[in-house]
């Protein structure tokens, strides 16, 4: 497995490989979510490359990126043993000089959930793929749907901006009580992991609600109503039940072919996210 630190090195690796390149983009802090969208692209391609790259543009001043959990020795162990092709680890003055007049702003798609708590977020998020497509040139590019709003922002990118490139989105992989794997959880205490799973579990509430309760309005208010009596220590951000498609929110279960629930919290002041495909039947 080769890592690579510069653009050059990049180029240099990408121009001796030939066939499909499948690409996972990470912040690091591996696990095993991360590894499911890495295993799935070596099933399909002959060449795998992964880039651990800490974003600065897609932080808020007031968010966690200069502690955000950083493990690189520990990242390359896992790609190594997995057969991974290389890795891109590059610092941050390869990808962003102090002269960049280059930004990317993405419009209604990235203002709602939780762009609408995080403004400026999926532009940042939006630039760093933009660059990172560019050079890599990959022929797949595998994202979680744990950060579902964020994969339809990057299909909607790919798509507008005529990307050669197929966006390959992988079911959320959760812990064995149903929480969804994050870097993030490493913040929280015992009480809080505890805590944590109240979003996958309102999520499972609203699923059994359905088929009796098809008004969207209904089933938020008994969602809401869930949470708050079985976990009052978690504090919700937004609950909404929306168009797969276009993430805007519905009215009634049927007026969408794939209706979704998503949900952000903070549990001990760390920001979790979750959503599930609601299965609506006849």
């Amino acid at each position: 497995m080769e890592v690579l630190q510069t653009r050059q090195q990049l180029k240099t690796w990408r121009s001796k490989v030939h066939g499909s390149v499948g690409f996972v983009p990470t912040m690091g802090a591996l696990h095993e979510g991360h590894l499911a969208l890495v295993r799935q692209s070596l099933n399909e391609n002959p060449w795998t490359l992964i880039s651990i790259f800490v974003n600065p543009r897609q932080f808020g001043p007031t968010e966690d990126y200069h502690r955000y959990p950083r493990n690189l020795e520990a990242d390359l162990r896992l790609l190594e043993n997995l057969g991974a092709s290389a890795v891109f680890a590059p610092p941050v003055e390869e990808i962003y000089s102090p002269e960049d007049e280059i930004h990317i702003s993405l419009t209604r798609m990235s203002r709602l959930w939780c762009g609408n708590y995080r403004r400026g977020h999926f532009d940042g998020v939006a630039l760093v793929l933009a660059k990172f497509f560019h050079l890599v040139h990959p022929t797949r590019a595998y994202f979680g749907e744990k950060d579902f709003q964020q994969v339809r922002l990057v299909e909607k990118m790919v798509e507008e901006l005529f990307f050669p490139i197929q966006i390959v989105r992988v079911p959320t992989v959760r812990e064995s009580d149903g929480l969804a794997m994050s870097s993030r959880n490493t913040y929280l205490s015992p009480r809080g992991r505890a805590q944590a799973i109240a979003l996958y579990k309102t999520l499972q509430y609203i699923q059994t609600l359905i088929p009796t309760h098809l008004n969207v309005e209904e089933l938020l208010r008994e969602g809401r109503s869930y949470l708050t009596e079985r976990f009052p220590e978690v504090q919700l951000e937004y609950l909404a039940i929306v168009d797969e498609y276009s993430l805007e929110l519905i009215e009634h279960l049927h007026q969408s072919a794939h209706p979704r629930a998503l949900i952000a919290a903070h549990v001990e002041g760390v920001r979790l996210i979750d959503n599930m495909p609601l299965r609506v039947g006849d």
